[in-house]
């Protein structure tokens, strides 16, 4: 009974994780969804920037703090090795769905570009920006990143074996793919306000502080000079460049 528990909780993770990544296009792409980046009733400056600044750095503390080895090696025996990952997942999910709730439009704005066919160019961009995103979870280990994978070995009484290093097609033009994905989602827009803008920014300098000083620290002690090589050799996140 508990390991069917366990298997429910992490496709339940799962499910939360598809629909907050399903709503993200819409919310920073402003159309479809209930609740966009430029959608709901506007406030003061002062208030819709002290908001949206608190709601990025929960996710950025949450997400950065769960991320971390040693807080792994601290939980993993309190909630179970198995259920780690899609603790991790659900939490990720849960702060960018509030993230979405609360977050205060701030319309002014930056650049609005009424040409037609570069209004289209610029949406291409935006959604391979995403496309980019989730085949790159595929390319390492999509269903271990999220959590699957350990709970059904769990459920068959399978050994979780630690994810092998990777450097399948994007992973050779890039280190970070998926962060690469996001920056390019979150600026492709032919209608930029301020609030955009704000989140832009400011999810664009803490994937670049996360991943330089936080990320790859963990990724070097945990592989050594395989990565260290590997750090010299491709771009961390800028194709084509000696940005290391």
């Amino acid at each position: 009974m508990k390991k069917i528990i366990i298997v429910l909780y992490g496709i339940i993770a799962y499910v939360v994780f598809l629909i907050s990544f399903v709503y993200a296009i819409g919310f920073v792409g402003d159309f479809l969804v209930p609740k966009a980046i430029n959608s709901g009733v506007e406030t003061s400056f002062t208030n819709a920037l002290i908001i949206n600044l608190c709601l990025l750095s929960l996710f950025a503390i949450q997400h950065s703090v769960m991320a971390r080895p040693a807080f792994k090696k601290w939980i993993s025996p309190v909630i179970g090795p198995a259920v780690e990952r899609s603790t991790y997942v659900l939490l990720t999910s849960l702060a960018l769905l509030l993230i979405y709730w609360k977050w205060q439009p701030m319309p002014t704005v930056i650049w609005n570009i009424e040409n037609t066919s570069l209004s289209y160019l610029i949406m291409v961009i935006f959604f391979i920006g995403w496309l980019i995103v989730l085949l790159s979870t595929f390319m390492i280990s999509h269903f271990q990143l999220f959590g699957l994978t350990q709970i059904f070995n769990n459920f068959k009484n399978k050994q979780n074996e630690d994810p092998n290093f990777q450097t399948n097609y994007l992973y050779k033009i890039v280190r970070h793919p998926i962060m690469l994905g996001f920056i390019i989602a979150f600026w492709a827009t032919p209608f930029m306000t301020l609030g955009h803008l704000l989140f832009a920014v400011v999810t664009t300098i803490y994937m670049l502080i996360a991943v330089k000083y936080l990320e790859e620290k963990d990724l070097r002690k945990a592989i050594g000079e395989k990565y260290e090589t590997y750090q010299k050799e491709v771009p961390m996140i800028v194709p084509f460049t000696k940005f290391k």
